[in-house]
């Protein structure tokens, strides 16, 4: 697939091992099922989601285990979930998806706010992409469909020109293949700052971790212009595919709480049952998170914050 995106959007937890036991947060976040999660707006789309979503990667982008990946989401849905995210370019990982609509019944896609993504550029790429989507998600419709990846100014030419991805977007929206249109990307934040000056998008997905400050951030450019346009914002690479975790240079509670205080939400990948019980958990903790911790958790960071930025420019 061109310009199939290589850097995995959100964090990969399969190896946390004993990082658990010592999250101070484990207690609050083992429950699994909640309610009364506090809701944010996610931008001008209007949806309500909470600070915790489920992501489209860890199990879900794998192929052909169907077995251990569909449960996760399954599990996911029974607990509430509102927003849920996956990509072509993740293996098999929008079929997963439609296999657990299925399982789990009639009103399943109904509820969620279900987002993917295209890494076409050019017009009738993209629309095939989109329509190879919904074939696979089993619905006649994505409430968000993202540029996925942005990285270079060529790019945004592209989807931006005559027979750009942008053409794709206007006819799907105005068919109703399509409600809403975001961008992703975590390589350059000027890319996606740009993106949003080019168009009126609704949402914007970008990398949001304690290393942030460190080097091209994304909380001071393009967190701050979403929030100037009213754009809903989406946290990925919160715990640096599991770097953060495996130093033990924070725990999976202090890095949801500091991604989800600048977030409307933050999606997270998982890789098992109890990753989605933990995860979706952590929808109670307490938001937003205090400034004066968020500058403790970037200072004990610091040291070693290009170990945890590998995904940027």
């Amino acid at each position: 697939m061109d310009n199939e995106p290589i850097e995995t959007e959100e964090a990969n937890m399969g190896r946390r091992g004993v990082q658990r036991a010592a999250d101070p947060t484990a207690a609050a976040v083992a429950a699994g099922a909640v309610e009364g999660a506090p809701l944010r707006t996610l931008g001008r789309t209007g949806a309500q989601v909470e600070p915790v979503s489920l992501g489209g990667e860890g199990i879900l982008r794998t192929t052909g285990r169907h077995r251990e990946a569909v449960p996760v989401i399954l599990e996911a849905l029974r607990l509430g979930v509102r927003y849920c995210d996956t990509a072509p370019a993740y293996q098999q990982s929008q079929d997963y998806y439609g296999e657990a609509f299925r399982a789990a019944g009639p009103g399943a896609r109904e509820q969620v706010f279900l987002a993917s993504k295209t890494h076409a550029r050019d017009r009738d790429g993209a629309l095939r992409l989109l329509d190879d989507s919904l074939r696979r998600l089993g619905t006649d419709h994505l409430d968000l469909w993202q540029l996925h990846d942005l990285r270079e100014i060529d790019e945004l030419d592209a989807i931006f020109g005559k027979g750009g991805a942008i053409e794709a977007v206007e006819q799907a929206r105005a068919d109703g293949r399509v409600r809403h249109v975001g961008i992703t990307g975590h390589h350059d934040p000027q890319i996606l700052v740009e993106a949003m000056r080019r168009y009126p998008v609704d949402t914007v997905l970008c990398a949001i971790n304690p290393a942030d400050p460190a080097r091209l951030p994304f909380l001071t450019t393009v967190v701050e212009e979403a929030r100037r346009r009213g754009v809903g914002i989406i946290g990925m690479k919160i715990m640096a595919a599991g770097r953060l975790l495996q130093d033990r240079a924070a725990s999976p509670g202090e890095l949801i709480r500091y991604a989800a205080s600048h977030a409307d939400t933050v999606i997270i990948g998982c890789s098992s049952i109890a990753e989605v019980r933990e995860n979706l958990g952590a929808r109670t903790l307490p938001f937003p998170m205090p400034s004066a911790e968020r500058g403790a958790l970037e200072a004990r960071v610091a040291p070693r914050a290009g170990r945890y930025d590998t995904f940027k420019a």
